[in-house]
Protein backbone atom coordinates (compact mmCIF):
# COMPACT_ATOMS: atom_id res chain seq x y z
CA UNK A 1 0.00 0.00 0.00
CA UNK A 2 0.91 3.78 0.25
CA UNK A 3 0.85 6.90 1.14
CA UNK A 4 -2.35 9.26 0.07
CA UNK A 5 -1.90 13.28 1.05
CA UNK A 6 -5.24 14.82 1.42
CA UNK A 7 -6.54 18.24 2.03
CA UNK A 8 -9.49 19.15 3.78
CA UNK A 9 -11.75 22.70 4.56
CA UNK A 10 -13.34 22.57 8.03
CA UNK A 11 -16.13 25.10 8.41
CA UNK A 12 -17.16 26.39 11.35
CA UNK A 13 -21.00 26.43 12.90
CA UNK A 14 -20.42 30.56 13.29
CA UNK A 15 -18.01 33.49 13.19
CA UNK A 16 -17.62 32.73 17.18
CA UNK A 17 -16.02 29.51 17.08
CA UNK A 18 -12.19 29.67 18.46
CA UNK A 19 -10.27 28.04 15.28
CA UNK A 20 -7.10 28.48 16.70
CA UNK A 21 -8.56 25.81 19.17
CA UNK A 22 -10.06 23.45 16.43
CA UNK A 23 -6.26 23.64 14.74
CA UNK A 24 -5.05 22.36 18.68
CA UNK A 25 -7.39 19.69 19.03
CA UNK A 26 -6.65 17.77 16.21
CA UNK A 27 -3.47 15.93 16.48
CA UNK A 28 -5.09 14.24 19.35
CA UNK A 29 -7.89 13.31 16.94
CA UNK A 30 -6.53 12.04 14.35
CA UNK A 31 -6.47 8.09 13.92
CA UNK A 32 -3.63 5.64 13.77
CA UNK A 33 -2.13 6.16 10.47
CA UNK A 34 -2.79 10.01 9.99
CA UNK A 35 -0.58 12.44 10.26
CA UNK A 36 -1.39 16.50 10.42
CA UNK A 37 1.17 17.65 8.09
CA UNK A 38 -0.53 21.80 8.03
CA UNK A 39 -3.03 23.76 8.81
CA UNK A 40 -4.25 27.32 7.45
CA UNK A 41 -6.61 29.84 8.57
CA UNK A 42 -8.19 31.20 5.63
CA UNK A 43 -11.25 33.86 4.70
CA UNK A 44 -14.54 32.18 3.18
CA UNK A 45 -16.54 35.27 3.23
CA UNK A 46 -18.50 38.17 5.32
CA UNK A 47 -15.77 37.74 8.13
CA UNK A 48 -16.04 33.91 8.32
CA UNK A 49 -13.11 31.40 8.26
CA UNK A 50 -12.52 27.93 8.18
CA UNK A 51 -9.54 25.71 8.94
CA UNK A 52 -7.46 24.35 5.90
CA UNK A 53 -5.29 20.78 6.99
CA UNK A 54 -3.37 18.59 5.56
CA UNK A 55 -2.98 15.22 6.50
CA UNK A 56 -0.37 12.19 5.15
CA UNK A 57 -2.84 9.33 5.61
CA UNK A 58 -1.29 5.73 5.76
CA UNK A 59 -3.68 3.76 3.13
CA UNK A 60 -2.86 0.32 4.91
CA UNK A 61 -5.96 0.04 6.81
CA UNK A 62 -9.04 0.88 4.11
CA UNK A 63 -11.08 2.66 6.26
CA UNK A 64 -8.68 5.12 7.49
CA UNK A 65 -10.28 7.96 5.22
CA UNK A 66 -14.04 7.06 7.30
CA UNK A 67 -12.28 6.88 10.28
CA UNK A 68 -10.26 10.25 9.37
CA UNK A 69 -13.28 12.10 8.45
CA UNK A 70 -15.78 11.11 11.46
CA UNK A 71 -12.99 11.91 13.90
CA UNK A 72 -12.95 15.89 11.52
CA UNK A 73 -16.73 15.75 11.87
CA UNK A 74 -16.48 15.37 15.77
CA UNK A 75 -14.75 18.53 16.58
CA UNK A 76 -17.01 20.54 18.80
CA UNK A 77 -18.17 23.63 16.67
CA UNK A 78 -17.53 22.07 12.87
CA UNK A 79 -19.98 22.55 10.78
CA UNK A 80 -19.03 20.45 7.84
CA UNK A 81 -15.89 18.96 6.31
CA UNK A 82 -14.75 18.48 2.53
CA UNK A 83 -11.94 16.76 1.04
CA UNK A 84 -10.45 19.47 -1.16
CA UNK A 85 -7.84 17.57 -2.83
CA UNK A 86 -5.71 14.28 -2.13
CA UNK A 87 -2.91 12.77 -4.35
CA UNK A 88 -1.23 9.49 -3.79
CA UNK A 89 2.53 9.48 -3.31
Amino acid sequence: MGQIVAAYDLMPESTDIDLDGVIASLPGILPAGVKLLETKILPVAFGLMKVNAGFQIDDSDEEVGSKLEEALRGIAGIDNIECTSSTVL
